[in-house]
């Protein structure tokens, strides 16, 4: 009866070390992935429940306006806005509008009226028909491209129309601005009508996640949202797999970057490992010593990694001389020696 017992007791022990610590890191990859999901949701019901106000909308070329002045019927215009961003209009002659949105056209109109011809006009200004705007939307999304699309739109709605995020997109989205300036087609210089190109930086996280609406930017023509990959980690050392792993989910911890490695090597010393952060000041890094056998065992925090971080597992001296060691006698006698096992 010895051995069925003996038997039992095997069966029933718990999974080994490594097997625990691959399974805790799967549950993270997972849960990662599922924030990535999150934030497409956020995206797309955001986009529908959101985006820019079309009184925030400013008036561009070929927009088709409908102007009422409730004093005079025959004021009464459907206009559409010149390539130059200028309409005519009765009494008051050419008038530029580009760039302004319908209320703020309302106040010109209604303060131009009210000087010579009317005591209190009532203006009203609704925009018909939008121009076509096309906006590019490259990067980790899932149908990147240029997009043609007319009324007021944003960010979110952007990200909606280009079917989200990939799960290894980075946490930053560039907004790149590429028209003209108003100040900048005056005209004074050939050289100063030429574009000059703004990049606006949106953190993610911050917009999706914590839901900060002032980064859901409104887009205009000629606008490009880049959404590049995530940053990467290095693990160097005594890994079985050294190289850089892409922040994938947008975070990965130190345990998940050592499995991503293939673990640590029977010589490397994991309680000596150490985290060289850069700290974005020329080549200055910050070295945070870490014990990987205490994360494993749950004696120590899991910390995430930053962009960029590199994590390197140093040969432990004392493994390496019993190794050394070891080898040593197999040289002499052909065989190995009773302690090999446990290295």
């Amino acid at each position: 009866m010895l051995f069925p017992l003996i038997f039992l007791a095997c069966a029933s022990s718990p999974p080994p070390q490594k097997e625990n610590a691959f399974l805790d890191n799967k549950i993270k990859e997972i849960e990662l992935s599922r924030q990535v999901k999150a934030m497409n949701e956020r995206i797309i019901m955001s986009s529908l429940v959101s985006g820019t106000s079309r009184r925030d909308y400013k008036i561009g070329p070929e927009d088709l306006l409908e102007i009422s002045v409730f004093e005079e019927e025959k004021l009464n215009k459907t206009l559409r806005v010149s390539s130059q961003g200028n309409i005519s209009f009765p009494l008051l002659g050419t008038l530029h509008v580009k760039g302004l949105t319908a209320s703020e056209l309302e106040k010109e109109i209604r303060d131009l009226l009210a000087e010579k011809y009317f005591r209190d006009p009532h203006v009203s200004v609704f925009i018909k028909e939008y121009r076509s705007q096309r906006i590019s939307v490259l990067g980790l999304v899932e149908k990147p491209g240029i997009y043609e699309v007319s009324g007021p739109k944003t960010i979110l709605d952007m990200l909606a129309m280009a079917g989200g995020l990939k799960e290894d997109a980075g946490q930053l989205l560039f907004l790149i601005r590429t028209s003209p300036t108003e100040e900048s087609s005056s005209g004074e210089k050939k050289e100063s009508a030429m574009p000059h190109p703004q990049t606006l930086v949106i953190d993610l996280d911050e917009l999706l996640i914590k839901g900060d609406a002032s980064l859901n930017l409104p887009v205009v023509s000629g606008d490009i949202i880049n959404v590049p990959a995530s940053g990467k980690v290095f693990v160097g050392g005594e890994v079985f797999r050294p190289g850089g792993f892409p922040l994938k989910g947008k975070k990965l911890t130190l345990s998940q970057a050592i499995v991503l490695a293939e673990g640590i090597k029977p010589e490397g010393d994991g309680a000596e490992a150490k985290i060289y952060r850069f700290t974005g000041k020329g080549n200055e890094k910050k070295v945070i010593p870490v014990n990987l056998y205490a994360v494993q065992n749950g004696e120590a925090a899991d910390i995430y990694l930053k962009e960029n971080d590199v994590v390197f597992v140093p040969k432990s001296g004392v493994k390496n001389f019993l190794y050394g060691v070891r080898d040593t006698f197999r040289g002499i006698f052909g065989f190995g020696i009773g302690f090999s096992r446990s290295f």
